[in-house]
């Protein structure tokens, strides 16, 4: 490993001064082409605020070249989505409202992903981690379902309470004990948190990146993913943690976006319906996926 260090730190100056967008695989399912382009950045670099406004300038050229092109959709990938870095993704619409090309952040379907792996009606959900699109949605969604929801962070569940409509608004509980055998889990949860928790939990995250496994006597689900179905051509890559075939939900939604032919962005606060999404995902052979771990 320490051998190869100074060709990655070459690597990464080049990219830093002179990186732009590039091609990394070519797809194709049924009639849509499809391609993955790559931001040459590395995960510190989008934590940092001075690097930034330089990454959102080689997303949005990169959109711009797509619609250019006469692509339909483009999906956002993992790093390259989030309130604080673009708005959802919305800020690219904003500049730019006369592109023809349909922006995906992938809110509906990594949500629906999460919901479906919950058992029907629960007692309870715990809902932990940093305030997100994907943290408002699936709160919103449960207590539609009449699911009481925990929120262990005062922060977090005042902003949630404010935000809510009316009518569901009762359903979310602010409390510190962590009695819930659910947890639904956004980024940025401390080890200690995890160790609050009760013998037998499930951790399902809706995060991009996995939970850290702390426990043994606690269960681990994947970040929302699915299999993708066999007209699939030419995955010979593994994304990112997961296993060949898997694909993570936010990049899903986009092919079947693009599949669908939906006329409409889901990006800023913008969010396409669930089911519609979910039904629309596994009637192009696209399956859920997960893996269950413990320490």
């Amino acid at each position: 490993m320490w051998i190869m260090w100074p060709m990655t730190w070459v690597s990464m100056v080049m990219t830093w001064i002179y990186g732009s967008t590039f091609t990394v695989e070519r797809n194709r399912m049924k009639k849509l082409n499809m391609e993955t382009w790559a931001v040459p950045r590395y995960s510190f670099q989008y934590r940092k605020f001075s690097h930034r406004e330089k990454i959102n300038e080689m997303i949005e050229k990169a959109i711009l070249e797509a619609d250019e092109k006469g692509a339909e959709v483009i999906s956002l990938g993992l790093l390259n989505q989030g309130d604080g870095l673009n708005g959802n993704g919305g800020i690219y619409y904003k500049n730019n409202p006369k592109i023809k090309i349909k922006i995906v952040d992938g809110t509906s379907l990594a949500a629906a992903v999460v919901l479906n792996k919950i058992p029907q009606k629960p007692e309870n959900v715990l809902i932990t981690g940093n305030l997100s699109k994907m943290a408002y949605v699936l709160t919103l969604s449960l207590c539609q379902k009449g699911i009481k929801v925990i929120v262990p962070r005062r922060d977090m569940y005042e902003v949630l309470k404010a935000k809510l409509p009316r009518e569901v608004v009762d359903h979310v509980i602010f409390s510190e004990t962590y009695e819930s055998r659910l947890w639904l889990v956004g980024d940025s949860v401390k080890d200690r948190e995890q160790m609050r928790a009760v013998k037998d939990v499930h951790f399902i995250p809706f995060s991009q990146f996995p939970l850290r496994i702390m426990r043994r006597d606690c269960v681990y689900h994947s970040t929302p993913s699915l299999k993708t179905p066999q007209q699939y051509e030419n995955l010979h890559t593994c994304e990112n943690w997961l296993p060949r075939k898997a694909m993570s939900a936010w990049r899903v939604a986009g092919i079947v976006h693009a599949l669908e032919g939906w006329d409409a962005h889901e990006c800023g606060d913008i969010v396409m319906d669930i089911n519609k999404v979910w039904r629309a995902a596994l009637g192009h052979g696209f399956l859920p996926f997960d893996q269950e771990k413990c320490k």
